[in-house]
């Protein structure tokens, strides 16, 4: 009777440790799934914007005859980032790209009838609300990475970890000339 009692209790412990690994591994699965669909979400966004480049330049190259060296940068971004393998070359080939539309942006102004033409408005518009999108989506890939990266540091979630062979994920991160402080000036009348 001790035997079956003990037997039973060595039963629903292993089957308990069993049920709580499967629990885990599931859940470090979903983590795990959670940032490739965050990825996959941000590469569409990168292709569209890829995709609306070359009539972003194509409609600047007429007006912009002075300005080839900031066309080519944007068009050498581009390039860096479609070669780009992983997500610290991606980081760093985004953050070039969107610098080089911002300089293109900013440079526009000096080109009035660049700023008046419909083409051009409509695609910097379109850029613009792409890189919003790619914001918002780079600041879901980070949750889901630091979400990942937590359980799996988590005691006990780090021994299944371990047993699985699931190392840290690496975070989407800003340039370090997009973290400093952006000087402000107003030129006042005298």
């Amino acid at each position: 009777m001790i035997l079956a009692i003990v037997l039973g209790v060595l039963f629903f412990l292993l089957v308990g440790i069993a049920l709580y690994f499967v629990a885990v591994y599931n859940g470090l699965i979903v983590l795990s799934r959670n940032i490739e669909k965050a990825w996959a979400n941000i590469d569409v966004l990168l292709k569209q914007r890829y995709d609306e480049i070359p009539k972003l330049i194509k409609v600047c190259e007429g007006y912009m005859k002075y300005e080839r060296e900031t066309l080519e940068k944007i068009t050498a971004a581009r390039t860096a980032c479609l070669q780009a393998k992983t997500v610290g070359e991606s980081s760093q080939a985004e953050n070039s790209l969107s610098g080089a539309l911002k300089t293109l942006f900013a440079v526009s102004e000096n080109y009035p009838d660049l700023k008046a033409n419909q083409n051009f408005t409509q695609l910097q518009q379109r850029i613009s609300y792409l890189e919003s999108q790619i914001a918002d989506r780079r600041e879901l890939y980070n949750e889901s990475v630091n979400n990942y990266n937590i359980r799996i540091a988590q005691i006990p979630d780090t021994l299944v970890a371990q047993m699985l062979q699931m190392k840290p994920k690496e975070l989407f991160k800003a340039a370090e000339a997009e973290k400093k402080d952006v000087e402000i000036k107003f030129d006042f009348p005298k």
